[in-house]
């Protein structure tokens, strides 16, 4: 037993994978970041990579609203030194044979009018959806502070 979990965790197996895919598109490990509680703001981050010959462009992040009641895709920048923070306009490009990451300080999931903070180890099940690849659902991961980055999860 101890053998096949250790090859299992060698192999990457599937029971561990956090990595979604639709079509060209591959969604790897969707993520938040814990918060204090009672937090009414939470960020989530992942990797999208398009493998297709056709762009195609995230539009909208969707969960139950007893978790979030709004949910925005975020774009933080640097505007003559002050740092900004607002909705993308318009969704998240992704572009043909490219891979966009959204991640703490640039272009994120933002998880507002939460009913509680985001807490380390549990999930926030959500639907990505895209222009053209349509819905894909996907799992958050909520994961501690203090990791590398902000992200201990790999």
């Amino acid at each position: 037993m101890k053998r096949i979990l250790f090859l299992a965790a060698l192999l990457g197996a599937p029971a561990h994978a956090h990595d979604y895919a639709t079509g060209a598109l591959a969604i790897a490990h969707p993520y938040a970041i814990e918060t204090v509680a009672n937090a009414p703001v939470g960020g989530g981050y992942m990797t999208i990579s398009n493998t297709g010959p056709t762009d195609d462009r995230l539009i909208a992040v969707e969960v139950a609203p007893d978790l979030a009641g709004l949910v925005q895709l975020h774009e933080m920048s640097m505007d003559n030194g002050v740092m900004r923070m607002g909705p993308l306009e318009g969704g998240v490009p992704l572009p043909a044979g490219e891979t966009v990451t959204l991640e703490p300080g640039g272009r994120h999931v933002m998880f507002m009018q939460l009913g509680t903070g985001l807490a380390a180890g549990t999930e926030i099940p959500a639907t990505l959806i895209f222009e053209k690849a349509g819905p894909v659902d996907v799992v958050f991961k909520v994961e501690p502070r203090g990791g590398e980055d902000g992200h201990s999860g790999h």
